[in-house]
């Protein structure tokens, strides 16, 4: 629910993808922080919502 991780105090974004292909820390860091980081899909979709 990007409502609610727009509200969130820290964010921590695994990936880069599901399952298998995730795992890794592909971003952290304030919801600001995270949705300008051009390497988390969770970012992209976050961007939209903070504006």
């Amino acid at each position: 629910n990007l409502d609610l991780i727009a509200e969130a105090d820290w964010v921590i974004d695994l990936g880069p993808e599901g399952g298998a292909g995730g795992g890794n820390v592909v971003a952290e860091g304030t919801p600001e922080t995270v949705a300008k980081n051009k390497r988390s899909h969770t970012g992209r979709f976050l961007k939209q919502v903070l504006r």
